[in-house]
């Protein structure tokens, strides 16, 4: 059976625009989120999404599979905000100030985010895209090794590796806590 979201991929690869706006929208939250923990910041998530959008427009019509298209989508997220990285050379962080203006409650958790995210941000980027795509989107060892054009082999490698250097990242965090 084939789904609203497949036609909708079938009707934007033969040239409709009006399709291809609605995949983005139902994408959009998705995309953003991917680009935001590449980039680290507000401003150059949306130029990554615009950016990936943009690709995906004109070159839609290299699609092959209807089914993949949100692989597809996040593979040319994850390049453009490759290239965003490179351009920037650095990330910016949050400030103090910034998670000082916070609501108190939420402190607690906030930070263990932050420093999760600041901990996946330190990895190097093969090990931080595994993590990213297993744990954040629930991908399949599968669809890491087609997203990342690598073998799955390397895709479980990646993982482990990219987990290990997180505990270790932790586990120097808390000696810094309670030495």
């Amino acid at each position: 059976m084939e789904t609203e979201s497949h036609r909708l991929v079938k009707k934007a690869i033969k040239g409709n625009k009006g399709a291809f706006e609605k995949l983005v929208q139902e994408h959009y939250e998705r995309i953003y989120r991917t680009a935001y923990l590449y980039v680290h910041n507000e401003a150059d998530a949306l130029d990554v999404v615009q950016e990936a959008t943009y690709q995906a427009f004109t070159s839609i019509h290299s699609l092959k599979n209807p089914e993949y298209f949100s692989t597809w989508f996040t593979r040319i997220v994850i390049r453009c905000s490759g290239r965003v990285l490179k351009r920037k050379n650095n990330v910016v962080p949050l400030s103090d100030e910034i998670l000082s203006n916070l609501p108190g409650q939420a402190n607690v958790y906030i930070e263990e985010s932050l420093q999760l995210l600041n901990a996946i941000k330190q990895l190097k980027e093969n090990y931080r895209t595994a993590i990213i795509l297993f744990y954040y989107y629930d991908y399949s060892i599968k669809t890491i090794s087609s997203v990342m054009e690598i073998p799955e082999s390397t895709v479980k490698t990646y993982l482990s590796r990219g987990k290990a250097e997180l505990k270790k990242s932790y586990n120097e965090e808390e000696g810094k806590c309670h030495g």
